[in-house]
């Protein structure tokens, strides 16, 4: 029975498929393209919403309209750097206020309304 399966073996053996050559840059190029598309579409333009957003922090200032992380909005009283802290007016005909902290600011009024006419 041995010898029936070298003889088998022997006659349906295929000689392997000769490679062309190439085979890694061949993968290289999908994969650099596939890199570069995710870089420029999703990387990049997170990065610069991240520093407009840094940005505005750091330019905070009195009066300064903005929306909080909740969906508040309220005018900003008072900037409290040291313990990052924003005390904003709500209501300004009962002058009530609230204390947030600066990382709880989402954006300016100017950046929801301009966002809502995008969408």
């Amino acid at each position: 029975m041995p010898a029936l399966e070298n003889v088998m073996c022997t006659l349906f053996a295929q000689d392997p498929v000769p490679d062309p050559g190439g085979g890694l840059m061949r993968l290289a190029l999908p994969v650099l393209v596939i890199g570069f598309l995710f870089y420029f579409m999703l990387i990049k333009p997170e990065r610069r919403k991240q520093n407009r957003h840094r940005e505005m922090l750091e330019n905070l200032k009195k009066n300064d309209r903005v929306v909080t992380a909740g969906g508040i909005k309220g005018i900003v009283s008072a900037v409290n750097r040291d313990q990052q802290e924003v005390t904003l007016t709500i209501d300004e005909s009962t002058g009530t206020k609230i204390r947030v902290n600066l990382s709880s600011i989402a954006g300016g009024e100017d950046d929801a309304d301009s966002d809502q006419a995008v969408k």
